[in-house]
């Protein structure tokens, strides 16, 4: 029951070091050239078969409006499905304030179905991102009145879990009407993610039995400004929240780089892209507070040493690492390769069959 009291809690360590990480994923934006969308489309689906390949357990993509990026994950993720066969494809994440959460539901059911089971959807709520300059095009009518708080992510989750969308089942002439939406895709509710950055966030995701994406980015809410700290503050409250407790799940995005095998040149690249993103870590950032985590870029040696002194990566065994913005296919695919045959390993991870 949602308000039965929490279990009591474990670290996730063994004598002192954090278990193998059980779950290995990947998160790409998956841009694109406004002259060119269908290569980088196609770059988007070619990078998840690889994963695949390499036996990654989940990949993920992000969601972008207005954007060079990927604006329709429904659309890709059911591409991807029929190319794939073993791993798990999510969002992360779909913000709601932009969907109608009756068709949304509609939508992410069919992939499900499509790609056996396979699918995990990631959102967060709020409005629009730039809502004022976009309200007019996105809401004409009902712009002043629309609803992006967490009884949006409600009304989804009923959805999708089976909750009734009308009154009654009915039948009008040869028309048969479901009560709920179709298709239902009973295992679906489960695989439900919340992307949070806030304490509260954390809680409502535990209270309501989803499950926790927490990212490079956190808000700096207390007094503390120590990133780790931080979001192991919300691993804690999340599954202090949850009813399954402590092993309610959680994933982990970091950006990670490995350069065991890039070539000169791609060191260069991924260091001069940390140094510069590096300037926004040292304090919270903005009206919102927000605190970045430094990028992961090294050898997949260093990278592990500095992930097993990181608070909050010990209490969990599942990560989405983020791929940079902006860098080339090949990029990509030395990243992945090093993640899944060098870093995960070294994490006590073990490729799919």
């Amino acid at each position: 029951m949602l308000g039965a009291p929490p279990r009591a809690r474990q670290r996730r360590t063994i004598g002192g070091v954090p278990k193998p990480l059980r779950n290995l994923g990947f998160l790409t934006i998956g841009l694109f050239d406004e002259a060119d969308p269908r290569r980088g489309h196609e770059s988007t689906l070619e990078i998840i078969e690889l994963g695949e390949r390499l036996g990654f357990d989940s990949a993920w993509v992000r969601h972008r409006h207005l954007q060079f990026g990927i604006s329709s994950p429904v659309a890709v993720l059911a591409a991807v499905s029929q190319r794939t066969s073993r791993i798990h494809l999510g969002t992360a994440v779909t913000p709601l304030g932009w969907e109608n959460p009756l068709r949304l539901a509609e939508d992410w059911a069919t992939v499900d179905i499509l790609s056996g089971g396979r699918l995990n959807p990631g959102l967060s709520v709020g409005p629009p991102m730039r809502y004022e300059e976009v309200k007019e095009a996105l809401y004409p009518d009902t712009a002043e009145v629309e609803d992006f708080s967490y009884e949006r992510v409600k009304r989804l989750l009923g959805f999708v879990r089976g909750e009734p969308a009308t009154a009654a089942p009915a039948t009008e002439g040869f028309e048969v009407f479901s009560d709920r939406v179709q298709p239902h895709s009973p295992g679906l509710g489960s695989r439900m993610w919340y992307g949070g950055a806030s304490l509260r966030s954390a809680e409502w995701a535990g209270e309501h039995a989803m499950n926790f994406l927490t990212s490079s980015v956190v808000k700096a809410e207390g007094e503390s400004i120590d990133f780790a700290e931080i979001q192991l503050s919300h691993v804690r409250a999340f599954r202090a929240k949850h009813p399954d407790g402590d092993r309610a799940r959680v994933s982990q995005g970091l950006v990670v780089v490995p350069t065991d095998s890039a070539t000169a040149a791609q060191r260069d690249k991924y260091a001069e892209y940390a140094a510069k993103r590096l300037p926004r870590t040292a304090s919270p950032q903005g009206p919102a507070r927000l605190l970045f985590s430094p990028d992961y870029v090294g050898t997949s040696d260093e990278i592990a040493e500095r992930l097993h002194s990181h608070a909050a990566y010990r209490e969990i065994d599942e990560v989405a690492f983020a791929l940079p913005f902006s860098f080339d296919h090949e990029d990509y695919v030395q990243i992945l390769t090093d993640i899944a045959e060098k870093l995960g390993p070294a994490l006590g991870w073990h490729p799919a069959e």
